[in-house]
């Protein structure tokens, strides 16, 4: 009776293994559930335990011999920036050692200051508004002093230098006055050959002697247009210089007119000279004022008051004074 139950359920497991695919495919095929995954699935994770024995915190702290090397390996890679840093500390202490000694020691204490090329500049009033003096230190700052030398308005440029051990040289080069400029009311302006006024004419102190005047400019007109107004003064220089390239009168006297017309005024005998705007043919006109001037008696160079050169080169008139 036993055997006859083992064969039964023998059969029973046997049909049941033969009829499971059946039932999967019957419920795939009806949308009934999937199967549970077998319970030794590779998706299934299992959960490990750490079985590491845990230690005491001292055994887990480097043993000293690993201390000893790892800060020796640190000494030794740190040497060479701590040799570098030491040779700049040193150079830097020896730097401003040097510096300070050469700033405070009376081995160079000035004791000249030699002014050279000043024709107008007064070299003892240069000296006194320089911010060093004889006694000082000849390291001391020549910007400062380059700078206050250049506020003189005669001074073109500069340059101040050392000569060691005690000198300091101050070179000078001056404006070069070719006129003195008439702009506004009374007030008088010396002129360099550019065009430039660069200082207020004394004089009483003779600064304009010997200068043409230019009169009939206009301070406005600086003010509202400076570039033409310089250009104006530079071609009256320029009439002047190509007038005194010749053997002729002296000229006192540029007037410019508001047109641009220029008129010449010589000192003796007092002539007015009408030049007319000035262009290229100025060399004509200057060219017939030659030949009609050495057509002139002496007698009538004195009584000539006004010559007049017009736009014709051949065509001058001359005005003389009646008794």
């Amino acid at each position: 009776m036993d055997r006859s139950r083992r064969l039964a359920r023998r059969e029973a497991r046997r049909d049941a293994r033969r009829d499971a695919p059946r039932e999967a495919g019957r419920d795939a095929a009806g949308g009934g559930r999937p199967a549970a995954p077998p319970a030794a699935s590779r998706l299934t994770l299992r959960r490990t335990r750490n079985r590491r024995r845990a230690g005491s915190v001292w055994s887990r702290l480097p043993q000293p011999s690993a201390l000893v090397d790892a800060c020796g390996r640190l000494v030794r890679r740190s040497l060479p920036a701590v040799a570098a840093l030491a040779v700049l500390a040193v150079l830097g202490g020896a730097l401003w050692a040097g510096y300070r000694w050469l700033t405070r020691s009376p081995r160079f204490a000035i004791t000249e200051i030699a002014v050279r090329g000043a024709l107008h500049v007064d070299p003892d009033a240069l000296r006194a508004r320089l911010p060093i003096h004889v006694g000082d230190n000849a390291f001391a700052d020549l910007t400062a002093a380059a700078r206050a030398a250049a506020a003189d308005p005669w001074i073109a440029a500069v340059d101040v230098r050392r000569v060691l051990p005690h000198t300091i040289a101050v070179e000078i080069r001056e404006h070069a006055a070719a006129a003195v400029a008439a702009i506004g009311e009374d007030e008088l302006y010396l002129v360099d050959a550019a065009g430039r006024p660069f200082k207020r004419a004394a004089i009483e102190a003779g600064e304009a002697d010997g200068l043409p005047m230019i009169t009939g400019l206009d301070r406005a007109a600086f003010a509202a247009d400076p570039a033409a107004a310089l250009a104006t003064l530079r071609a009256a220089i320029a009439a002047v210089d190509r007038w005194r390239a010749a053997h002729r009168p002296a000229i006192g006297e540029v007037h410019i007119d508001p047109h641009g017309a220029v008129t010449l005024h010589t000192y003796d005998p007092a002539i007015a000279i009408q030049l007319g705007a000035l262009g290229d043919d100025a060399g004509a006109r200057l060219h017939a004022f030659d030949t009609a001037w050495a057509g002139l008696s002496d007698a009538e160079r004195a009584r000539t008051r006004a010559i007049h050169l017009g736009a014709r080169p051949d065509h001058v008139t001359v005005a003389f004074a009646t008794d």
